[in-house]
């Protein structure tokens, strides 16, 4: 295992005041053979900097040129798989998001369904209105909330008494066969009063505009129920309405550890790829003090 640096020699040459009549000899040597030859015909600085490579960070940033991604990447390939996703958590958000343009469009949807539903709402907040989440919302994605066991069937009926008396008449009739008459307050209490069954098949025969309204009255008081719709319809909507960089800019706003996770999904060689974008000295620092055995391979070359 060797990393191949072009200014090794150059930095060590000035560092150690290595002149020029031992310089030719050294092309091809290692760090560690380099070091061992000046410490042998008495240089006392190849001693000091030999000492100092398993502990200054910045001189470790400088003899292998950590600036460079490509030195960088040579070294973080070295790793196993594991030892490389423990780094992921040194990247900026920045960092992570460029990441993340190595999945393709259906694998970032694939990974939103994984995170926590109210990670996913923030995500898509960022893409989209309240309103235009409702309207693009299936039907049955309505009903699911509207009737199921988390609503609060008394906030439903608050909300009825603001839809036009036409459409609770309507409902009232799709369920009981008879004519329904009265106020917005009158039809929505006699709604109140069905069996859990009518009840739930009142609402459902709501028109889909109707129901619309009702439904985002609703979340606009309560935004957590925005939680009870599936991922899938989510990521469907994202899917079919915003491109890839689009979802992409708007998974900012998702907590660090869980972009953590979705980074630590790609393969090796990209994963590393993206691993390079590593602050330098954060870098030589983890080499330092986690993987002293790296250190000690790539300086004997």
């Amino acid at each position: 295992m060797s990393i191949k640096i072009d200014s090794n020699l150059e930095y060590l040459k000035s560092k150690l005041n290595i002149p020029d009549s031992r310089l030719e000899e050294y092309q091809g040597k290692s760090v560690e053979e380099i070091l061992l030859s000046e410490a042998a015909q008495g240089n006392q600085m190849a001693i000091q900097v030999a000492a100092d490579m398993f502990t200054d960070p910045e001189q470790l940033v400088e003899l292998f040129q950590l600036a460079d991604p490509e030195n960088k990447l040579i070294i973080i390939r070295s790793m196993p798989s594991y030892d490389m996703k423990e780094l992921i958590p040194m990247l900026d958000i920045e960092d992570l998001i460029v990441g993340l343009q190595f999945f393709s469009q259906e694998k970032l949807l694939d990974l939103l369904k994984e995170v926590p539903k109210e990670e996913l709402v923030k995500v898509v907040f960022e893409m989209f209105s309240p309103e235009q989440i409702i309207t693009y919302m299936p039907e049955e994605q309505l009903d699911k909330l509207l009737t199921g066991v988390n609503m609060d069937k008394n906030l439903v009926i608050k909300n009825l008494q603001s839809l036009p008396a036409m459409y609770l008449q309507q409902i009232i009739e799709s369920v009981t066969g008879e004519e329904a008459n009265g106020t917005s307050q009158s039809l929505a209490f006699q709604i109140s009063q069905f069996s859990d069954s009518d009840y739930k098949a009142a609402i459902r025969n709501l028109r889909p505009v109707q129901k619309q309204e009702l439904t985002l009255a609703i979340t606009t008081q309560h935004p957590k129920l925005y939680e009870q719709f599936d991922a899938s319809a989510y990521t469907n909507i994202m899917n079919r309405e915003r491109n890839k960089e689009e979802i992409i800019k708007s998974m900012e706003v998702i907590k660090p550890e869980y972009l953590h996770k979705m980074i630590a999904q790609l393969p090796d060689d990209l994963m590393s790829i993206v691993l390079t974008q590593i602050d330098d000295q954060k870098f030589a620092d983890v080499l330092i003090n986690k993987h002293p055995e790296i250190l000690a391979k790539f300086l004997a070359g």
